[in-house]
């Protein structure tokens, strides 16, 4: 691994201390890659995924956005799956991205949705 990967293995380590998920308000974790992003709702307790949302989904990979714009749908799709299930709270985590650009914009497009964290 190189020194920029080490150092977020190292954050995302730093933060999983801290952050964790139960049934009643579970983790929201977010992944990056070049192309896309993906949100999960994790419950730590059981070791499951509760929901998932990317932008890989037919109905956000279909329109033509920027990234930024689909990372805010991937964030309300992550949304409209929680309040389906009887969740509304939530703890985000950034997997040790900085909180900006297309990570910011899925927290801001899951509290539009409705989640509260």
């Amino acid at each position: 691994m190189n020194n920029k990967s080490q150092a977020r293995q190292k954050i995302r380590f730093r933060i999983r201390k801290k952050v964790n998920g139960t049934a009643s308000m579970p983790r929201l974790t977010v992944f990056r890659s070049n192309s896309d992003i993906y949100a999960q709702l994790i419950n730590d307790e059981t070791g499951t995924t509760i929901a998932g949302a990317s932008s890989k989904q037919k109905d956000i990979a279909a329109q033509k956005a920027p990234k930024v714009d689909k990372s805010k749908m991937v964030g309300e799709s992550i949304a409209k799956k929680a309040i389906e299930l009887g969740i509304s709270k939530v703890v985000f985590d950034r997997s040790g991205y900085i909180y900006h650009g297309r990570v910011k914009a899925v927290a801001e497009g899951a509290r539009e949705g409705g989640l509260i964290f």
